[in-house]
Order: structure tokens, then sequence, then C-alpha cells
């Protein structure tokens, strides 16, 4: 879950002091202010932009890289490729060639499709609701996973004519794919295997600061106290403090200490992974935006302990659900081969977690650790070692399905 909704200008003001009282610049990357098929066709491979439409009437888009730079000979599959909170597909290609997750795959051999969740910078329409309004912001990762996916999944099948897929998840990407198919079970049969990389369905033991705020109501009350102000969507690209936020962060002698430390605050302190100098290209796609109801959704299972739908309250879960508390999404339903990836350091998804929702897993891979003690949970997606340490490691598994 990459981002803080808590804080944000706080942050991003403290940012901006710093680089007021510093005089050395990042050199500029005009990375940072490409689209993410921008920076796939800079880099020399294809790419196209697909859309598609949801049931309840979102507007998606898909970025696909079809093959690598060479048009490898051989045929691999087609993959989904599916990011956390608050990011979108230009997570997967940051890195660039070599390095990033969506090159990796498309010069393995796979066809791959890079999804954007409702919400985020690149699927932000809707047939009849405009971003202005509440009913457009009413959704969290469970709609994502009972909307979103299966009509990306429908439409990757009829486009390519693969009966089945392969999916990789990150953090946020992990937990609509859970809800995906517990809700939407005859959708196994489409999956080949998945592979989550920094799972999140139980999250009771994270160990982020986050969690006392959440646990002393801190974080309902702030979704009630933003919602009565009509503020239901957070961290959008096109927020003012973002933009400071962005613009100070090309400081050289903190973007690594202060910066760094805004993006690695929930992902868990202390992993040298990310490189200063890619900081302020990462801060240019993310955070792409979601809504606070996602947030509050996540909030929701750490006090719980329960991996389960939205709580509305007593009087609304009745209603909805026609019992006092939120149904618990049925793991039993997940009938998919599926791949769990975690790290000693992320304090969003730990361990114990993990370990929970691998022994409910009808089908599982199995769990792996990654085998680097300060890799935390968004060196998933940028560190500088992920190649060797997860992504060669998921390429050999993917290999056997």
């Amino acid at each position: 879950m990459a981002g803080l909704p808590v804080l944000p200008s706080t942050v991003l003001l403290l940012t901006l002091h710093l680089a007021s009282v510093q005089n050395q610049t990042v050199d500029y990357n005009p990375d940072a202010h490409l689209s993410t098929p921008q920076l796939v066709s800079k880099y020399g491979y294809p790419v196209e932009s697909h859309t598609v439409l949801t049931s309840d009437g979102y507007f998606l888009t898909l970025h696909r890289i079809p093959h690598g730079r060479h048009n490898a000979t051989v045929y691999s599959g087609a993959v989904i490729v599916q990011h956390g909170v608050l990011s979108s597909s230009a997570d997967w290609v940051i890195l660039g060639p070599d390095k990033a997750l969506g090159y990796v795959l498309a010069d393995a051999g796979y066809d791959v499709w890079l999804g954007n969740a409702r919400g985020n910078t690149y699927s932000r329409r809707h047939v009849k609701l405009t971003t202005g309004t509440e009913q457009f912001w009413d959704f969290s990762w469970h709609e994502m996973g009972v909307y979103d996916l299966p009509a990306v999944v429908d439409y990757i099948v009829n486009t390519t004519g693969e009966q089945r897929l392969f999916y990789v998840g990150h953090s946020m990407g992990t937990t609509m794919f859970y809800a995906f198919l517990s809700e939407r079970p005859q959708y196994n049969g489409k999956i080949r295997a998945m592979f989550s990389l920094a799972p999140v369905a139980f999250s009771s033991h994270m160990t982020n600061p986050l969690r006392a705020f959440i646990l002393t109501r801190g974080l309902e009350a702030f979704y009630r106290t933003i919602r009565n102000l009509g503020v239901m969507n957070v961290l959008s690209n096109s927020d003012p403090f973002v933009e400071i936020g962005r613009r100070a962060c090309r400081d050289k002698s903190f973007a690594k200490a202060v910066c760094g430390n805004i993006l690695l605050v929930l992902g868990g302190l202390g992993s040298s992974q990310i490189n200063a100098s890619d900081i302020p290209t990462i801060l240019g796609h993310t955070p792409a935006g979601t809504s606070t109801k996602t947030f509050l959704h996540f909030a929701q299972l750490v006090k719980s302990g329960r991996f389960c739908q939205f709580d509305y309250g007593p009087d609304g879960n009745s209603r909805l659900y026609g019992d006092v508390k939120p149904p618990a999404y049925k793991l039993d339903n997940l009938k998919a081969p599926i791949s769990l990836h975690y790290s000693d350091h992320d304090s969003l998804a730990s361990h114990t977690d993990v370990l929970l929702l691998h022994k409910q897993l009808p089908n599982p891979i199995g769990y792996f650790r990654v085998p680097l003690r300060e890799f935390n949970h968004l060196d998933f997606l940028w560190g500088k070692d992920v190649r060797t340490l997860v992504y060669d490691y998921i390429l050999e598994l993917m290999s056997k399905y």
C-alpha cells in the first residue's frame, strides 16, 4: 500500500521546508513526466492502450506490452500485472529495461497487460458519474475485485484468445484478486497461476506505526471528517501538495533521507534498496489516487483480524448482508494455484499474516521469503536488487504452469 492518507500535507510541507535550505538537486529525469505508454515506447518496447468497461460502468485503462524489444520467438502466455493502492501501471516500468517487471516479463516472452484500478490516474471515467460526485468514489478494493478484475480477465481472454492467464499482484493488487475469486469462483479456470508480492489479506499483525492510529479509531474519525467535507478521494496525481513534494524531492542531499522515508514509512524503514536518483521519477507517477473508502476498508481488516467485506456498522450490515457483521471472504473458493512472496522488513504484510493466509488457501504453490533481511513492502516494486531476489524466481515458477 504505497501511500499515507492521513498526513499528506504535513509531510509534504516538511519536505518543502527542508528543500528551501538545500542547494543541490537531483538531475532532472523526463521519465517523471512521461505517461506509462510514453515510458514503454521510449525504451524500445511495443505498447498499446486498451479501454475496458466494467459491469457497473467504470472505464479502465490497460497498458499492454505484447512482447519484448526483440520479439522473442518463445511465447510464454499472457499475464496481468496489477498495482497496489495509490499506484498505477507505471509501477512496473519505472526502473527501466532489465529491471522493471513489465520489461522482464515481456523479454521472457510474455504478453504483458498492466492494470489500472478504478480511481487512479488512468481509470477515472464512468458512463454516468463524474469524479466530482460522491457516488463515483463509493468503492474500495472489494469492487475492484468483484467488477474490475472480471472485466479485465474477460477482455484479455477475448482479445488474445488465451483461455487461461497468469496474474501477478502487489499489495492491494493481491487483495482485490482474493476478493475476485472469492466472489467470482467461476473465474478460477481462467487463471493459470497467481503470484502475490507482499500479500495483503489478514492484517492484524502489521507492525507499521499506522496500526496504533487505526486501533484508536483515528482513521475512522478522519474518514468521517473528510467525508463530511465532501473529500472522497485522496492523493491524486494532480494534488497541489503532491506536486510541491515532487519538486522539493529533487534536492540531492535529502531526497533519500526525507523523500525516501515518505515512500518507505508504510513499507518499512531501513531498506537500502531504493536509489535516491530514482525517487523523483517514482514520485512523478506515485501517488496516483484512490478513494478514501479503500483505506478505511484496509483499516477495518487491521481492527477486526478478519479478511471480510466492508463494515457499514450493525444496521448497515444487517440491511446489506443480513447479519450484523460483514461476511468473511470465502478463501476456499480460491482454487487457482497461488504463490505468496513476503519479506522480513515489510511492516504491512507480516510473516504471521501471510502464513495465516497460506494455511487457508486450498491450492497454494507455497510461501517464499525474500532472502534479504531489510527488503520491504515497496522494494518489491523499486528495489535495486528486486530482479535477482524476486522476479527471476517468479519467472522460474511461472515456467512450471
